[in-house]
């Protein structure tokens, strides 16, 4: 069997890349072939060869004993086990890789019988058993390599709930301390603007808490029904909050007037807690004694939301990473470098989407850009 296997190995290599070329959504990459269908026909040939000439230990190194084993480490276990990773890297499943080691065992015996070249018992069992070593090789690691891809995805992904999590607390809390601040000065009433405020963000919090206790925070964001509300009423509380802001850092906000008739359908907390989030981030950036302006209008069927700084702009490939989970576009690394994206992913679960236009030696704008409604 060694030397057909070697007088015809182009053509055995051919027929297994015409078998891929055949499965759906399959294709015959040199990358899966590096250490695939070549080494393991090579590795094949010479176990063949120690085998014919007596030579037992040669060929257990080369392909390992039969049934494999933890200490069967041999070229053939070595070379699969580095093919079933690359597999995975090229999106292939478990039955894929058991396929492509199939597909030469029958190139092999299919070209045997048009050739009429007899093999021997013992070579039939040294083939099934290389066979068997490589194919438990390669979907061995393959589905190791598979799972800690899984495993770290959905670390990736709790980290981001938990950062979600942390990010909104730490901010109604922060609203709630500052308003607090200002009644505690006693030159408010408790039933004012700055009251209501400091209500909704203790409401907020225990609305978090509870979400968190019960652990279907997912599922409670995936079931709010969305709803079509003022946009005026939006932007008046959206202002409250930033005026807090502005009154913490010595700046000013200036929030302008809409047009009354105009709404946003969709979930109000969530949009309401992506708007505070680009109204802390501008507060946080914009320069001493400048002001963030507030304002909306309406444009080719979408309401634009604007909340523009005065920040001085952003630096190079600021605005390529400014929505990436735990990336901050400045120097400045108060926060998680959450703010952002929780607000981008909000504003998307709406229909809508969430855009920054950098001003160069001057700030920048976010854009809230939402489907425009009007009240009943």
């Amino acid at each position: 069997m060694h030397a057909f296997l070697r007088d015809n190995r182009a053509q055995l290599i051919q027929r297994c890349k015409d078998k891929v070329a055949l499965r759906p959504s399959r294709g015959a990459t040199r990358e899966q072939l590096v250490h695939g269908v070549p080494m393991f026909l090579d590795q094949l040939t010479r176990t063949l060869q120690a085998e014919d000439r007596g030579d037992a230990v040669s060929g257990l190194r080369i392909s390992g004993p039969s049934q494999g084993g933890a200490a069967a480490v041999s070229e053939m276990s070595v070379s699969a086990t580095v093919h079933g990773g690359e597999l995975l890297g090229l999106g292939y499943t478990v039955d894929q890789v058991v396929h492509d080691y199939g597909d030469l065992c029958q190139a092999i015996a299919d070209l045997a019988v048009e050739r009429e070249t007899p093999f021997s018992v013992d070579e039939f069992r040294t083939l099934n058993r290389c066979l068997d070593n490589a194919i438990a090789d390669a979907v061995t690691a393959f589905a190791a390599q598979r799972d800690r891809d899984v495993a770290r995805r959905q670390a990736e992904q709790e980290n981001e709930r938990l950062g979600f999590l942390a990010h909104e607390m730490r901010n109604h809390l922060h609203v709630a301390t500052l308003a607090f601040a200002a009644l505690e000065s006693g030159r408010l009433p408790v039933r004012g603007s700055t009251g209501t405020v400091l209500k909704r963000s203790l409401d907020s919090l225990e609305a978090l808490i509870k979400s968190a206790l019960m652990t279907i925070r997912d599922a409670a964001l995936g079931s709010l029904r969305p709803r079509i509300f003022s946009l005026e009423g939006f932007l008046a509380d959206a202002g409250r909050v930033g005026e807090l802001y502005a009154a913490d850092t010595g700046c000013t906000l200036q929030v302008a007037a809409v047009d009354p008739q105009f709404a946003i359908e969709g979930n109000r907390d969530l949009l309401c807690a992506a708007l505070g989030n680009l109204l802390q981030n501008a507060f946080k950036f914009t320069k001493p004694g400048t002001e963030v302006i507030l304002h909306a209008h309406v444009s080719d069927g979408w309401i634009l939301i604007r909340v523009e700084d005065r920040c001085g702009g952003l630096p190079n490939g600021g605005a390529t990473m400014m929505f990436v989970p735990f990336r901050q576009g400045f120097d400045d690394k108060r926060g998680l470098g959450l703010g952002l994206s929780i607000a981008k992913r909000g504003i998307e679960a709406d229909g809508g989407r969430l855009t920054v236009d950098d001003m160069p030696g001057k700030g920048c704008v976010f854009t809230m850009a939402l489907p425009v409604r009007r009240l009943p």
